[in-house]
């Protein structure tokens, strides 16, 4: 499974990859701003969007993104560590499988 994660803090970037390879799950992270969005994406599962760290073009792109390809995003306004754990926790619960 492959997330993107957008906005987010810089210093944060490394604990955020470091979190999600301990769930078993890829993690691409653009803190900055990025041209040419859709280009840069690449193959993601879901998208996750740290609304108090992002532009509102920036969140506009997403959203457009998402219903263009069918794929699901996650707002959450906080940044931290614990917010990102959660929203992961909950991505994979929805897109995986059950076993």
């Amino acid at each position: 499974m492959c997330v993107l994660v957008v906005g987010g803090m810089d210093r944060l970037e490394d604990d955020y990859i470091k979190v999600a390879n301990k769930m078993g799950i890829k993690l691409k992270v653009f803190t900055k701003r990025v041209t040419d969005f859709s280009s840069k994406i690449g193959e993601v599962d879901a998208l996750i969007v740290f609304t108090n760290k992002v532009s509102h073009p920036a969140k506009n792109q997403v959203a457009k993104f998402s219903k263009k390809t069918n794929k699901p995003v996650f707002l959450c306004h906080s940044c931290g560590i614990c917010s990102l754990k959660n929203a992961l926790k909950e991505l994979k619960d929805s897109i995986e499988p059950k076993r």
